[in-house]
């Protein structure tokens, strides 16, 4: 299989048995232990039969513990080259950890959950999403917590780009948006774990409705995918310093810029304009660059600044945007 094994594992984690889960958090917590153990042993740790352990390695795709196994030596040995890149023996935070070793933690697991999410996405659903957005005259975006603030950096940058596109953090004003959707239109649902109730009820209204519903969560079998025609999966993981709700931010916000740069490649001309007109509607709420005088003994005035806007391009605007560097909105 080419899938991480790791990640399908977490994945996995809300639909299986009791014995499957504790097998899971098991190869989860310790998965360089778990190369070492044979069938047998890790039942033993895991207070499972192995029965248990050969139908959690099949329900996973896997033909057996053999398959799985040294698919969970191939994983762990490439995260073991990614710690090395951090100078990292060990990623989990610890409470006795230097103000060093957290930002190289840190740096470490947000890295993989980027790495992560780009390699295993699917990107023929990307790209249908893409389409139904280019095309929606609409596009309605849910999310509640950490996973609203994803939603709302959606809105926006689509918003930028004169696409149609709202977002409400109130959850009845969500559900009175998605009541009103019609075919045609779209409508993303954003939650971390796939099991928000008001993120699932908008989607649910919105497809009842007649919209074209998308899920972006980090369980693709969880029950937010029964409300969604497509689903966008993430890869993050949770720690005991990072919450779901950490974890799931980088990698929710890396997926909404693929998303959002291929539709913005699809709409080059009408990006530009509408970046031109949005970034000079805002101009006059930036402050003006500092004048430095230069010290050349003259006593004269050098402006090593330029007057606002004088430099700014379409182009340079599209830049922004792409890349997410709005400094007129507000960074949450």
């Amino acid at each position: 299989m080419s899938v991480d094994v790791l990640a399908a594992v977490r994945q996995a984690l809300p639909q299986l048995s009791a014995a499957e889960a504790r097998v899971a958090k098991v190869v989860m917590d310790d998965p360089a232990r778990v190369v070492d153990l044979t069938i047998t042993e890790l039942a033993a740790v895991c207070d499972a039969s192995q029965a248990t352990i050969a139908r959690f390695c099949q329900g996973l795709g896997f033909t057996g513990y053999r398959e799985f196994r040294l698919a969970v030596a191939s994983a762990t040995s490439r995260e073991q080259v990614t710690r090395e890149r951090f100078d990292l023996t060990e990623s989990e935070i610890d409470p006795n950890d230097t103000v060093q070793e957290v930002v190289a933690k840190i740096a470490y697991q947000e890295t993989l959950a980027i790495e992560a999410t780009a390699k295993e996405l699917d990107v023929e659903t990307l790209d249908k999403v893409v389409a139904a957005i280019v095309a929606a005259p609409r596009v309605d975006l849910y999310g509640a917590g950490s996973s609203s603030l994803t939603a709302q950096d959606l809105q926006q940058k689509l918003s930028r780009i004169g696409i149609t596109a709202f977002c409400s953090v109130d959850p009845h004003l969500a559900l009175a948006s998605a009541a009103l959707q019609k075919p045609g239109n779209v409508a993303v649902g954003i939650s971390h774990s796939g099991l928000t109730l008001e993120t699932n009820h908008a989607l649910a209204v919105a497809r009842a409705a007649g919209a074209t519903t998308v899920a972006i969560t980090n369980f693709p079998d969880s029950r937010i995918a029964a409300e969604s025609d497509y689903v966008l999966t993430t890869q993050a993981r949770e720690s005991l310093y990072r919450s779901g709700a950490m974890s799931s931010r980088i990698a929710q916000l890396a997926l909404v810029d693929f998303l959002f740069v291929r539709v913005a490649q699809q709409l080059y001309d009408q990006m530009t304009e509408s970046l031109r007109l949005t970034y000079e509607a805002v101009s006059s709420q930036r402050l003006a660059p500092e004048r430095h005088r230069s010290g050349n003994g003259h006593g004269g005035a050098h402006d090593t600044g330029n007057d606002a806007g004088a430099h700014d391009t379409a182009h340079g605007a599209a830049h922004d945007a792409a890349s997410g560097h709005h400094d007129e909105e507000h960074a949450e």
